[in-house]
């Protein structure tokens, strides 16, 4: 087979996959972004004629004041969940790195919380942290309080059981990530480092770490884009409530086009998720690219 031959049968073989994508990720990005310059609405979207708005539907999103509240829930959300995750998750791949007796067990044990599904998991969380739930039982028993906690009617108790319900979701998918990082450094760069006398604090922060550094940074920015769009949780437990202080980017799209039928601001907003994602994206790309070259 020549050289032009194999260009050629390379071709082929990526041309299905190369098809998929832009029929089915391509053309709905493209028609996304279409649909948002123009007024598309329940009255109008069965006729022919949809009037062209230009950047008008972002820059009444961007007057009304909601799209910066919605952004910097979502933000909070995605940070807070990020923080708390990559710790505990860290905690138990350095736990279970120890190879103690029944590691394994209790490894498939923490990984039940990310098995089940969102939706699932939601609906758990909602009738736990509700009114007459068990937490409130709980806490009530323990005389920590008086009268139930009204946890998804505050603003500030709503986004913490969203936190709280993610964070669990997500503590197995950092933990696998961690371990698999742990596992690929050498045992005798620690071996050498107790001989020279340091501490395991020091090994830690001078070994560990760095050694997981490129793990780390897949894990953080998978995280940030898995979290960022959340959308079945948030819509279950408080959908998007009280008075949107838990409204997230994908509901607020949601909500929209769906609940209020504004189609073409919905597809706005969605259009800003996806170029904040896809900022998010070549920013790890450029800094793998970094790491690459070292």
């Amino acid at each position: 087979m020549t050289r032009a031959q194999g260009r050629v049968a390379g071709y082929l073989f990526v041309l299905p996959a190369l098809l998929y994508m832009i029929f089915f990720v391509g053309y709905p990005i493209i028609d996304n972004i279409r649909l948002s310059l123009f007024d598309v609405n329940v009255m109008n979207i069965s006729k022919g004629h949809q009037p062209f708005v230009g950047f008008d539907n972002y820059v009444q999103l961007f007057q009304e004041g909601t799209l910066q509240q919605v952004l910097t829930n979502t933000l909070i959300f995605t940070l807070a969940c990020l923080v708390l995750q990559f710790i505990i998750g860290l905690v138990f791949a350095l736990l279970f790195n120890l190879q103690f007796r029944s590691a394994e067990k209790l490894r498939g044990f923490v990984m039940i919380s990310w098995l089940l599904p969102a939706t699932i998991t939601a609906m758990m969380f909602k009738f736990m942290f509700s009114t007459g739930g068990i937490v409130n039982d709980l806490l009530m028993q323990l005389r920590l309080t008086d009268s139930p906690v009204e946890w998804l009617v505050s603003s500030g108790t709503a986004m913490f059981t969203l936190v709280l319900a993610n964070t669990w979701i997500g503590i197995p998918f950092n933990m696998i990530l961690l371990t698999t990082g742990l596992t690929t450094i050498p045992k005798d760069i620690y071996e050498s480092a107790s001989i020279d006398g340091a501490t395991m604090v020091q090994r830690f922060f001078k070994i560990t770490l760095p050694q997981l550094k490129p793990a780390i940074m897949s894990l953080l920015v998978l995280g940030f884009i898995y979290t960022f769009k959340v959308f079945d949780l948030v819509l279950i437990i408080t959908n998007g409530g009280p008075v949107n202080a838990t409204q997230m980017m994908s509901t607020f799209a949601y909500k929209l086009s769906f609940d209020q039928f504004k189609y073409s601001q919905g597809s706005a907003v969605s259009n800003v998720m996806f170029v904040l994602l896809l900022i998010v994206g070549m920013v790890y790309l450029r800094l793998l690219k970094k790491e690459e070259q070292l």
